[in-house]
């Protein structure tokens, strides 16, 4: 099998970056996470703060049995799959093989794609970019929409309207807006109290 037929069938999948580190956003923010970050995007977000990983092609395509090697050698068990884009990608090969070794599985994507994988917690942060797929809305835990555009609280709702009743709905500030929009989160959530705030607070404590 070569790479391409590889990666189409999720048993490869091209890796920009793996680290362990401090999850500073969302729900989860404060814990002890493995990181992999898959290479590709088709999204295009313009205030991307890892415009790098847009060329899957730039990225060394590695078996999924050497990425859940390198993640078993930190001590943490929780692995978020973020990009890029990781739905791009079929990755039931690879969270299986991780629930296999004992990890938890969490994403964090766009919905740009069908959904694929076994996780246990699915960050979907909507870009107006991209449409999301119509599949993620029923597997959502947790809807993270960043605040770069006054529009950005209309859009908000109407992603809120779409997702299963137990997800939990979060707004963020872009890093390079949020003198602008951090007042305005704060007073919304006030007047809307179904939404709470999430903080890029790795940023805040200069966490790599």
């Amino acid at each position: 099998m070569d790479n391409k037929t590889a990666v189409a069938a999720g048993v490869m999948l091209p890796v920009m970056e793996a680290f362990y580190t401090i999850q500073g956003e969302g729900t989860f923010s404060g814990h002890a996470a493995y990181f992999i970050r898959l290479g590709g995007c088709d999204v295009g977000c313009v205030w991307c703060d890892v415009k790098d990983s847009w060329e899957s092609e730039k990225w060394p395509v590695l078996s999924i049995e050497e990425i859940v090697a390198q993640a078993k050698s930190f001590p943490g068990r929780k692995v978020v799959i973020t990009g890029g884009e990781p739905l791009m990608y079929n990755l039931d090969s690879l969270t299986a093989l991780l629930k296999q070794e004992g990890f938890v599985t969490h994403i964090e994507t766009s919905g740009a794609h069908p959904f694929s994988g076994d996780f246990d917690w699915v960050c979907f942060s909507p870009k107006k970019f991209k449409a999301p797929h119509q599949s993620i809305y029923a597997v959502a835990n947790e809807l993270k929409v960043v605040v770069f555009h006054k529009s950005d609280f209309e859009f908000a709702e109407k992603h809120a309207s779409l997702v299963n009743r137990d997800c939990k709905l979060l707004l963020q500030p872009e890093w390079s807006k949020a003198n602008v929009f951090t007042n305005q989160i704060i007073d919304y959530v006030k007047s809307h109290p179904n939404w709470n705030i999430s903080l890029q607070t790795h940023k805040f404590m200069d966490i790599p």
